[in-house]
């Protein structure tokens, strides 16, 4: 299969310039592994993982004899699997001025990121990769960052080769980003994803939350599933997988930080009182969660109940990807009152608010962008914001806001 260039190679390599060690964190099989080996490329770089028990047992019991076997520049996979050779990478990062000389993978569980952000603080930079979005499976990059402002989209609309279609929208969100079943037909799909839970999935929360009661688990995916762009509701989660209220929020922290699911944040301000407080939840790959769902094929998730849902999480996850890759960082939050006014997505950037909402619609109603006037009188900063949707062409609706094909986040 060709190699599919990666939106966060560019900042990779920036930080890799920068920074004695470098960790790439995500969800098993989004293609990190595959990325640094490509990026390392004609370099001698070793490469070693810990999925590999011979290694990882000379890792946990002599890390200095680790790295006399394995020497830098390397490519360590599965950092979090060997938490000993931490101390060690720090004392060789000190040892030596060298750039980038540790390239290292690893899953992002919350234990492994602490550890490592105490025991290499100001040597390392962290980085997140999700699996492919829509615009990189095109090839299409973008040539300027997202500001939702009219001559920001007109120039992505330029470079954009194609326009919105349903059909290869819901296309990309049926099959989902995991490299491996792009080119899947969908019988090979459904054994692809059911493999992945029963081999990654259910092998990694033991080892890492250990849990052992894998039925009860995978109810609890299944659950997450129908949740899908909605509001967290831990009792139905809960009540589905038959366990406590505690132990369904203390599984959902763990497919978090397994890089399964993202929870997107309400909105809090001091000025603004009575908002909601619960966090929406959404899949970092939206084919697995239609595979969990049972939507055996694009065309029954399209025409489907849940086809609004999916679309939101589907313009979420290419949101989260898009800052997560772009030189600025950007907070992402949803709003909600106790009158159940709803925003679905605030992009935060410098103290300013662009407002989004998100229809699964060609040409959804005006008014909607009505709303956003709280924002002023609350007396946030408002910037440019406007409708995702299935347009295919971006379109003015006033000074502030247009309609946004969703092909060009």
């Amino acid at each position: 299969m060709e190699y599919i260039n990666r939106e966060l190679e560019r900042k990779f390599l920036r930080m890799s310039a920068f920074f004695k060690a470098v960790l790439v964190t995500g969800a098993r099989q989004v293609g990190k592994t595959t990325m640094l080996r490509h990026l390392a490329g004609k370099q001698n770089r070793t490469y070693v993982t810990m999925d590999n028990t011979m290694a990882r047992m000379l890792a946990k019991s002599d890390p200095v004899l680790f790295f006399q076997t394995y020497k830098p520049p390397i490519i360590i996979d599965e950092i979090q699997k060997a938490p000993e050779l931490f101390e060690q990478i720090k004392i060789m990062c000190d040892e030596s001025e060298e750039r980038g000389r540790f390239w290292l993978t690893g899953s992002q569980q919350y234990k492994t990121l602490r550890s490592i952000r105490e025991s290499l603080a100001g040597r390392i930079g962290i980085l997140e990769l999700f699996s492919l979005s829509k615009r990189e499976t095109e090839g299409l990059l973008f040539p300027n960052e997202l500001d939702f402002s009219l001559p920001c989209l007109l120039k992505r609309q330029e470079a954009a080769e194609r326009k919105t279609d349903i059909i290869d929208v819901f296309d990309h969100i049926w099959r989902g980003g995991m490299p491996d079943v792009l080119t899947a037909n969908p019988e090979q799909r459904q054994e692809y994803f059911n493999s992945y839970i029963e081999t990654y999935l259910m092998r990694d929360v033991s080892e890492e939350g250990g849990i052992t009661d894998t039925v009860r688990f995978r109810k609890f995916l299944n659950a997450c599933a129908a949740l899908a762009g909605e509001q967290v509701n831990y009792k139905a989660l809960a009540e589905a997988a038959e366990i406590s209220q505690p132990t369904a929020k203390q599984w959902l922290g763990l497919l978090e930080g397994m890089g399964i699911i993202y929870l997107l944040q309400p909105y809090a301000n001091n000025e603004l009182k009575r908002l909601a407080k619960t966090p929406k939840l959404y899949f970092c790959d939206t084919g697995l969660c239609a595979f969990l769902s049972m939507w055996l094929t694009r065309d029954t998730l399209m025409n489907g109940a849940a086809s609004g849902h999916y679309f939101e999480n589907y313009v979420v996850a290419e949101l989260v990807r898009n800052y997560a890759y772009a030189p600025a960082k950007a907070n992402l939050t949803y709003y909600r009152d106790s009158n159940a006014k709803e925003i679905d997505v605030f992009v935060e950037e410098n103290g300013v608010i662009h407002p989004l909402e998100i229809k699964k619609s060609a040409c959804p109603d005006r008014r909607e962008v009505k709303k956003y006037e709280l924002l002023d009188k609350a007396g946030l900063e408002r910037g440019s914001g406007g409708v995702i949707c299935m347009c295919e062409e971006v379109t003015p609706i006033d000074s502030k806001n247009c309609f946004i094909p969703c092909g060009l986040l």
